[in-house]
């Protein structure tokens, strides 16, 4: 059985596979084709409607059965929400993901950072992949409840709710409803943040043309942040990514070209410590997508956190589905000293859970830093994730290889994190990893990280006695 981490995915074996999330949750499904939308109710899977074609929900249980999804289907995305929609997941048990195949044969398992204020999570994705299917962990959040994850599928939504007064966000009192497309279109977005790594030069900033520039600035400095410069490289990978999911008709990470905002970031020649994106469909001036941001918790957030130096934004018109589609990209371009603060945080974590374990600290080790900081960079070069190479080379073999002659090895792995503490979180969160951290005959350690890929992070930690 595999242990996912955000990021991480896996073949599915042939037939039907079942996805349980135990506790006081909701489960829920969207099934969606190419375009990314539901087509209408029937692809919407709760306990209220537990049954479409290919897709049967049963308590907490969901049975997906991809050859008998309907015409076009390309993903189900699996979905948690409390069971009491008063409740933020943050007072729950963190939910985690149990998916069995047709025979009850457990493939993989997944536990996620533990949410805050979020009230839904998506949690994993089965979607196919050329002539199969993949699972892939997800664990994104949303603080505005259900009918915030319809329009990030970019629907319309009916909502069952309370008023409440207007400083608050209402609380839907059952599940958000998708309709028949054909109300105004309301704007939808995926804000995300991760850290990356590389070491990004000078570079000369552009002038405002648009205005976009003044707008953020000045909603920084309400906020108290310092102002952002605008990048000519950023613009250019903002400007690529809008366009890929105008010409997909769909807001996402990775274009129907296979190629993530991150990706076209890092070939634009700019590499960074901190980045966030705003992937937005529905305003149609620079004005409305920042006023869009500045109503929305999670996007105001990311305008205006003051880790943030540059930024840039991207938008085209009149795609498949006549909407402006939207990319803006926040960024701190990384120094040469940034990769071993981060390298040295993620050991001194790691430290901090031996020693509540009882357990001697370990040692940082060159030969295993430099393995694997290599390996972390070519699982981002080359957008694949496992322990065993394209190659078929093994921790062991790249230890071994970097000049390390330690006699036992262990190696964790991760990609999509956004910091030091929530990779370590997330390894702590997942018993084979934890056993690694907290294996008392490891002695030695290395960090690598590296951005890029289609999970925008990709993170490794080599041990070794």
């Amino acid at each position: 059985m595999s242990e996912l981490v955000p990021g991480g995915n896996l073949p599915l074996p042939g037939g039907s596979v079942t996805v349980r999330v135990p506790g006081p949750f909701d489960v829920s499904a969207l099934i969606t084709d190419d375009s990314g939308k539901v087509r209408g109710d029937a692809d919407f899977v709760f306990y209220n409607q537990p049954s479409a074609p290919g897709a049967r929900l049963h308590g907490d249980t969901l049975t997906v059965d991809p050859p008998r999804l309907r015409s076009g289907a390309t993903r189900i995305t699996v979905v948690v929400s409390p069971a009491d929609p008063g409740t933020p997941l943050g007072r729950l048990p963190a939910p985690a993901l149990q998916v069995t195949d047709s025979g009850g044969r457990p493939i993989a398992r997944f536990a996620p950072p533990r949410p805050r204020q979020e009230t839904v999570l998506l949690l994993a994705e089965v979607y196919r992949r050329g002539g199969g299917w993949k699972l892939r962990a997800l664990g994104q959040g949303y603080a505005d409840g259900l009918a915030g994850l319809a329009r990030d599928f970019g629907v319309d939504v009916i909502e069952d709710a309370t008023p409440t007064p207007v400083q608050r966000t209402p609380t839907p009192s059952a599940p958000a409803t998708p309709s028949v497309p054909g109300a105004p279109p309301m704007p939808t977005a995926r804000p995300t943040m991760h850290t990356l790594s590389g070491v990004t030069t000078p570079h000369a900033p552009l002038p405002d043309r648009d205005g976009f520039l003044g707008l953020v600035n000045s909603a920084r400095a309400d906020a108290g942040s310092p102002p952002v410069t605008l990048d000519a490289r950023l613009a250019s990978a903002a400007q690529a990514h809008a366009a890929a999911m105008a010409a997909a008709g769909q807001l996402g990470v990775e274009g129907r070209d296979g190629v993530s905002v991150y990706q076209r970031v890092t070939a634009a020649g700019f590499t960074y410590v901190t980045v966030g994106e705003h992937l937005v469909s529905g305003p149609r001036t620079p004005a409305e997508f920042v006023a869009y941001c500045l109503r929305t918790d999670q996007p105001r957030r990311t305008l205006h956190d003051p880790a943030f130096t540059h930024a840039a934004v991207g938008y085209v018109s009149g795609g498949r589905s006549g909407d402006t589609y939207w990319t803006a990209l926040w960024t701190r371009p990384l120094t040469p000293g940034d990769l071993s603060r981060t390298a040295t945080e993620v050991v001194e974590l790691t430290n901090r859970e031996r020693a509540r374990a009882g357990l001697r600290p370990l040692a940082v080790d060159t030969a295993l830093a430099a393995a694997a900081q290599a390996y972390s960079s070519d699982m981002a070069a080359r957008a694949f994730y496992s322990h065993t190479s394209p190659e078929g080379s093994q921790p062991w073999d790249r230890a071994a290889a970097a000049g390390s002659r330690m006699r036992t090895i262990g190696e964790n792995i991760a990609c999509g994190q956004r910091s030091p503490a929530e990779v370590v979180e997330g390894w702590m969160n997942s018993p084979g990893h934890r056993a690694n951290i907290l294996k008392r005959d490891f002695t030695h350690i290395g960090i690598g990280f590296a951005g890029g890929g289609p999970a925008g992070t990709y993170w490794t930690q080599l041990f070794g006695a």
